[in-house]
């Protein structure tokens, strides 16, 4: 049998995550280090491994309740090659280090399991209950493997150079930067994209750090006439991210 997919074969690499292509990571368990990946990620293995649920503590399981921010992972471990991939996202390995890095979890494929977790809330200038967003602060040293739609773009902020990033289009960003929540409009209007423009909230980043960004808003088309459950899931809010699914079905 001959065919061009043939030439899609297993990258050869002593690295425990390798990006195998754009939108697929083969990470490699040697029996010590588990992974904690995104549940229903692994699109194959080889050798012996285990997937198992990861427990939750009752504060994350709280703080999932109230905020609707969090990870549902899943324990692989065993000795093995396995790989991950999630509705053919871009993915992209980052090394975090004792300054942590802040991460939609929507967007979150794998990460080591020796890292640390923490739900943390980004309030807006406003102070109007339920405009601000909850956010996913990492920190420790290990890899954690991102999920973008698209080619990303990485910003670096200096203290001479603020950025400002539309809400729905952030992915990551250094945790050591300061940030509020914001918009261009009045008080009255926080709850509707910006007059006829079409934009809406922004998370303003001052200091010294980076500030990862997607070429896609999870929000759906503006003409779309979607029901109070999903309106929810949308635009400002502590679900502001959650729809990346129905969006990826929409486009």
């Amino acid at each position: 049998m001959q065919s061009p997919l043939f030439s899609y074969t297993e990258q050869q690499s002593q690295d425990r995550y390798v990006v195998q292509n754009p939108q697929l990571l083969r990470v490699s368990l040697t029996g010590h280090d588990d992974i904690l990946a995104r549940k229903g990620a692994m699109v194959a293995y080889q050798g012996l491994v285990d997937f198992d649920g990861e427990y939750q503590t009752n504060s994350q399981r709280r703080a999932r309740a109230n905020t609707g921010e969090g990870l549902d992972l899943m324990r692989c471990s065993g000795q093995g090659t396995v790989y991950f991939a999630n509705l053919a996202q871009y993915i992209h390995v980052v090394d975090v280090d004792q300054e942590g890095m802040t991460v939609d979890s929507a967007y979150v494929l794998a990460l080591d399991s020796t890292l640390h977790t923490e739900v943390i809330a980004v309030d807006s200038q406003y102070g109007i209950s339920g405009s601000g967003k909850y956010q996913l602060n990492i920190s420790g040293r290990g890899k954690v493997a991102l999920m973008t739609s698209g080619q990303p773009l990485m910003m670096q902020v200096t203290p001479d150079k603020y950025v400002n990033v539309d809400a729905d289009a952030i992915v990551a960003w250094s945790s050591q930067l300061r940030v509020q929540m914001q918009s261009q409009t009045h008080s009255s209007n926080v709850r509707r994209r910006r007059g006829t423009t079409g934009e809406g909230w922004e998370l303003s980043f001052l200091g010294q750090g980076f500030a990862l960004v997607q070429p896609s808003e999870v929000l759906p088309p503006q003409a779309a006439d979607i029901g109070e459950g999903l309106r929810a899931q949308y635009g400002v809010g502590q679900q502001g991210s959650a729809a990346q699914n129905q969006n990826n079905a929409w486009n």
